[in-house]
């Protein structure tokens, strides 16, 4: 298979260099593949999802991930294997999904049915599931029309996954990826190779799950001149967890941080949850999520209460810094030019007590207009040690050490909380957007605090 190439439902396609950059969507669309539409451009409504075969785990096995094509950039796809809803049937027999969803009265208008079908089937063929389908298996598709209880209905009526082509792919690995150096994309396969090229094409942009860098491309056809794919650098997948810390590799996607990092505080489980739908979290890394350094990103403020420390490569070698000193202003960073993040480390021992709040206009899959990361130790009922890390309240992700030292030594009750939320009266300085006013996110702040209180309480 040349360079820039992919299987899409089982047979080789070409991505030529001028459609590098353009959604994979569209080269799919241009296949005839029609299943596959564009709802939102910006991975909130399903319409656009796929299939990819993916790692699980398991050696030698594999796994199909659904992810929003209308932002996986087409180079991202080489040496990839890409099924879409039409690969689904077999010999013109209709999948259990597609013949659920048909049964139950699960579609209307029909454009946002195939996403919804993609999502259903790759539940139903989860190596690991042992129970009815989840209905969370289906939160990042939206239907417009239907309605959702007859779509869960559909989801409950699959049972195990019937033989097919499909089931038994998943007996084999998937594919790996290599190192790619096509006109203006690069895919290295050692950070030294990367931290090189970046130091060789200083206009380059890294890209790892592109699931904010496709918004980007969508929404202000914004392009690059070199686009530097991380998704082959071994180095950046790693996990560890030992006494001392854990360690998590900038390029692993979020979804395996929850699957690796099994006896995580329950805060860093809920918190993942919140990032996005399934479909941005099989693409999406916490690299990513820290290096745009948008002030409402989800990743900054519990790993500030956290204490995490981030690891950096340049040309100049590697070194670690605070995370609480990487943010230097809106969407600005420490890195140097030439640098990347290779990982996240996480000093033990954790935390006695972790909690993850956002406030959104939605649950889930939605972006923060206020998020609070906080982590306290106490100790014979005098505060040890106290983070308080803000998001949406100023231009960077914020520690508010001044609300750290009003509580430090003293005993954690209610006075303890009057003095923080004095504190961020004073420290904070919110914008007013379409989210929310700088008034109601200063009031939300300081009603986070009280609710953590009175968890704590309970």
């Amino acid at each position: 298979m040349s360079a820039l190439a992919f299987v899409l439902n089982g047979r080789e396609v070409e991505i030529g260099e001028a459609a590098a950059q353009t959604p994979l969507l569209d080269l799919i669309r241009e296949q005839g593949l029609t299943g596959a539409k564009e709802g939102c451009a910006e991975g909130e409504c399903g319409a656009c999802a796929v299939l990819v075969v993916d790692a699980d785990g398991r050696p030698g096995k594999s796994a199909l991930r659904v992810v929003n094509s209308c932002l996986m950039l087409s180079a991202l796809a080489a040496g990839r294997e890409i099924y879409t809803v039409e690969a689904l049937a077999t010999n013109g027999v209709l999948s259990d999904a597609q013949r659920a969803m048909a049964g139950a009265g699960g579609s209307q208008c029909g454009y946002c049915t195939p996403g919804f079908v993609v999502s259903l089937f790759a539940e139903q063929h989860r190596p690991d599931r042992t129970g009815p389908c989840e209905d969370e298996a289906l939160a990042g598709n939206l239907c417009r029309c239907t309605g959702y209880r007859p779509i869960h209905d559909a989801a409950a009526a699959l049972g195990a996954a019937p033989d097919g082509p499909l089931l038994r792919r998943l007996e084999r690995a998937a594919p790996v990826l290599h190192a790619v150096s096509v006109g203006g994309f690069s895919r290295p396969a050692t950070v030294g190779e990367c931290v090189a090229l970046l130091a060789a094409t200083l206009d380059a942009r890294l890209v790892g799950g592109a699931t904010d860098l496709g918004v980007e491309r969508n929404l202000r056809a914004k392009t690059w001149p070199h686009l530097i794919s991380v998704e082959a650098i071994d180095e950046l997948q790693q996990f560890t967890s030992t006494p001392e810390r854990v360690l998590i590799g900038a390029a692993l996607p979020l979804r395996e941080i929850g699957e690796r990092w099994r006896d995580a505080p329950d805060a860093v489980h809920e918190w993942l949850t919140l990032f996005g739908s399934p479909p941005i979290r099989n693409r999406a890394t916490l690299g990513g999520n820290l290096a745009t350094a948008s002030p409402v990103g989800d990743g900054a403020p519990l790993l500030m209460a956290l204490d995490a420390v981030l690891h950096i490569a340049g040309p100049s070698g590697s070194r670690t810094l605070p995370i609480a000193q990487f943010f230097t202003g809106y969407r600005k960073t420490a890195l140097m030019p030439g640098e990347m993040l290779t990982a996240i480390e996480i000093p033990k021992p954790l935390p006695q007590s972790v909690r993850f709040f956002k406030i959104a206009k939605r649950r889930a899959d939605d972006i923060s207009t206020v998020a609070l990361g906080v982590s306290l130790d106490v100790d014979r009922g005098r505060v040890r040690r106290a983070r308080w890390a803000f998001g949406g309240v100023a231009a960077t992700p914020l520690r508010v050490v001044e609300a750290e030292a009003a509580v430090s030594g003293g005993p954690w009750n209610a006075d303890a909380v009057a003095r923080v939320q004095a504190v961020l009266d004073k420290t904070l300085r919110p914008v007013s957007d379409h989210r929310g006013s700088k008034e109601y996110r200063l009031e939300v702040s300081k009603s986070l605090v009280e609710k953590y209180y009175w968890e704590l309480q309970s």
